[in-house]
Formats: C-alpha cells, sequence, structure tokens
C-alpha cells in the first residue's frame, strides 16, 4: 500500500503545473517502450517472455493465412511502465488494403498511449479530494483504467485518421489487450478476437470462461446502433451466417465486425471503436489466458483451445501448438475457404504452473 501511495504523490508531483503534461506523459512512456526494448522486456514477434522474477509467462505466435500478407500482430510488454507487478500484451488483427500496416501502428502507438492515459489519470486521482484512493482501492483502480482505455482508444482512432502515410479509410484492425497488475487483469475488446480464461472447476477440471464478447454485427445491441446510424446488417447470398456491415446505398465495405479503429468509410454508420473494459480478480484456480484472433475462434471451440493449450508440455510452444492445431482443423473444417491468418498470445499466471 506504502508503494501505491509514493507512486501516486510522484505521478502527482510531475503533473503539477504543467501546461503540456500530456505531451511530456506521451514522451516519458515512448522512453518507456524503447528501454524495456533494450532490456527484452518487449516481445513483438512468435516467441516467448519470461522475465526473472515475474509470475507470468507468455508464448506468443502467428502464422499467415491463404489470403496474402499476415495482417496479425502482438505484443507483450513485461514491466509495463517500469512497474514489476504490471504487464501489457495484445493481439490485432487487420483488414482491407491497408489492414497489416494499420494493425502495426495501433500495436506500437496503443501501450505508449495507455500508459501515459493511466498515469494521468492516476495522478489527477489522487489529486481529487473527493476520491478515496485507499477506501476501494479494487474499484477505483477499475475505475481509473477503464477511463484510461477510454481516452486511448480515442486517441489512437483519431490519430490513425490523421496519419500521413497509411490510408484507413477502408482498412482497420481490432484489438484486444490485458493489462494485469498483481492478481488484477483488465481485458479491453474491440472487435471479434477473443479471450479465455482457463480454470480449475470444484471437481479440478480445467474449464474455459470466455472473458470478451465477439463483436459481431448481428448481436442484437451491435445491429441496433448500426440500423440507427442508418448502417445496414446483412449476410450474402454465399456467405449464410456471416453478418457484415454495409453502407446505406453501396454494398461495401462488408465489414464482419461491429468495433474496429479505422475503416473511416463507415465510422459514422455504426461501426465505434469503444472498447469494451472488464475486471477479473486472479486466484490459485486460475492457470492461464489465452487471447487469439477469429482465425483460432472460427474453427477451435473455448474448451478444445485450453486442452490443447494444457496439454503442451513446453509453455514456450503452447501458442505455436494451439496455432498449428487450428490451422490443421481449418482444412477438415473449412475446405475450399481460404484459411484466415491465425494469432494467438497464451499467458500463464503462475511461475509454480505444472506445466513449466
Amino acid at each position: 500500500m506504502r508503494q501505491f501511495s509514493s507512486m501516486l504523490n510522484g505521478l502527482a508531483r510531475s503533473l503539477r503545473g504543467k501546461n503540456s503534461g500530456n505531451d511530456d506523459g506521451r514522451e516519458a512512456a515512448e522512453a518507456m517502450a524503447k528501454d524495456a526494448k533494450r532490456n527484452d522486456l518487449i516481445l513483438r514477434s512468435s516467441g516467448s517472455v519470461n522475465v526473472d522474477g515475474s509470475n507470468n509467462f507468455a508464448s506468443v505466435f502467428s502464422k499467415r493465412g491463404r489470403k496474402g500478407v499476415n495482417q496479425d500482430c502482438a505484443i507483450v510488454w513485461e514491466e509495463f511502465g517500469c512497474q514489476a507487478d504490471m504487464l501489457f500484451c495484445g493481439i490485432f488483427d487487420g483488414h482491407g488494403p491497408w489492414g497489416h500496416f494499420v494493425a502495426k501502428e495501433v500495436r506500437e502507438s496503443m501501450p505508449s498511449s495507455l500508459l501515459c492515459n493511466w498515469q494521468e489519470t492516476l495522478a489527477q486521482a489522487s489529486l481529487d479530494p473527493d476520491t478515496d484512493l485507499e477506501s476501494d482501492k479494487k474499484q477505483q483502480r477499475f475505475h481509473i483504467w477503464k477511463h484510461s482505455y477510454l481516452k486511448t482508444c480515442a486517441a489512437v482512432d483519431h490519430e490513425l485518421q490523421q496519419h500521413r502515410k497509411i490510408d484507413s479509410f477502408y482498412s482497420g484492425t481490432t484489438a484486444l489487450t490485458i493489462v494485469r497488475q498483481g492478481d488484477l487483469i483488465y481485458v479491453a475488446n474491440i472487435g471479434d478476437s477473443r479471450a479465455v480464461l482457463a480454470t480449475t472447476s470444484d471437481d479440478g477440471n480445467l474449464v474455459p470462461v470466455q472473458l470478451t464478447v465477439d463483436f459481431k454485427p448481428n448481436l442484437p445491441q451491435e445491429a441496433e446502433r448500426i440500423i440507427q446510424c442508418k448502417g445496414r446488417v446483412f449476410c450474402l447470398h454465399d456467405e449464410p451466417g456471416v453478418h457484415r456491415v454495409w453502407l446505406p446505398d453501396e454494398k461495401s465495405p462488408g465489414l464482419a465486425m461491429s468495433r474496429a479503429f479505422g475503416d473511416y468509410c463507415i465510422k459514422g454508420y455504426g461501426l465505434i471503436s469503444v472498447p469494451e473494459v472488464t475486471q477479473r480478480h486472479i486466484t490459485s484456480r486460475d492457470e492461464f489466458v489465452v487471447l487469439a484472433t477469429d482465425g483460432v475462434w472460427d474453427v477451435v471451440s473455448n474448451q478444445e483451445a485450453i486442452q490443447m493449450v494444457s496439454s503442451t508440455p513446453d509453455k514456450a510452444k503452447a501458442a505455436k501448438q494451439l496455432v498449428e492445431s487450428a490451422a490443421r482443423a481449418w482444412k477438415k473444417k473449412r475446405k475450399g475457404i481460404a484459411m484466415d491468418d491465425i494469432s494467438a498470445i497464451c499467458l500463464f499466471f503462475h511461475s509454480s504452473s505444472p506445466l513449466e
């Protein structure tokens, strides 16, 4: 508790009297990212991250589909914001002609922007006489992270629209990210990637708990918003069951998700880049969480996914095992359909995991 309070006070002092506090904070966050990269605390490719003394172990793997360049990408950042008990990880699924550029741009800008907004929100909360950070720390932390995520996603989407070298008018990306802070995880989701927790039930079996909603256009609340904004939702004749978002008077762009960064051609017609933010307390029963793009979930169930990961003896190869299994499932279940890009992050929570 003393460490948390001293961190608040330090952040508050750094922001007092600064007219350009946000700019300074962003520069500081970007400097932290560079330091983390130099110290091998950031992974942006297939591989694994395991820092000495950390309770986290992350396995990452991505496989290109049969549609061209791989538009999926991922990131794991240990000791996020120079905090020993924090980790950030995210998976991004681009689409459209510039989708791979959009996904990588969001991957690069989102962590630093989130860190900056979190520090600023945290410091402002410590200065607010009406905010009691010590009385209900768990709930206050959640509100701070949720506010930080909402502010970050709005800023990232705005900056992407202004980007001079990336054309996001007909291209975009999903974004599924998790921040682990001690025994809490904060999940923010935009799009149709999915996070699934593997936890032990009372009878000792490993069971899946889906932590996110797949934001598809046919979800009632999503369809209602799109239709109210004059957008359209329907399936093509040769794609029964695949609902897409369309412009009012054009058979375009046909997005298969209802939330995304970019895609400004349809942003005024119901597509949004607002994340759903949730939290979960991690207990000794919780083994790991899987973050994966829809290339996995289109052919693999939640239960199958956690079984594949838990049965992999070498945790470093867990994500590869899941992705390669999904690729084989595509060939069996989706004959004649070009395989999508397939990517996954497996984040193990306990250094004493039986898979070690």
